[in-house]
């Protein structure tokens, strides 16, 4: 991708500033697909997979979930970094 000038364009913050706020764009949207990756497999599973680990405190369901978003958030931090 090139600017208008010729100059490639790229993510790599170039001041303090810029740097802050891609840290922040991409936590925002690491933690909002971590949420969403969470959801979706929640829909996909039988069961309320929140209830069985707040109401019935089902070690075995915490752990699915852990992993689950742990999973979701590998796939979105290789993408940030490319």
């Amino acid at each position: 991708m090139m600017a208008a000038d010729g100059t490639p364009t790229t993510w790599h913050a170039t001041t303090l500033l810029q740097a802050i706020g891609n840290v922040l764009l991409f936590a925002l949207i690491g933690v909002m697909a971590a949420i969403i990756g969470f959801k979706l497999f929640d829909k996909v599973t039988p069961g309320h997979l929140g209830r069985e680990i707040i109401e019935h405190r089902n070690v075995a369901a915490a752990i699915v979930g852990a992993a689950v978003i742990l999973g979701v958030c590998i796939i979105v931090a290789a993408a940030i970094m490319g």
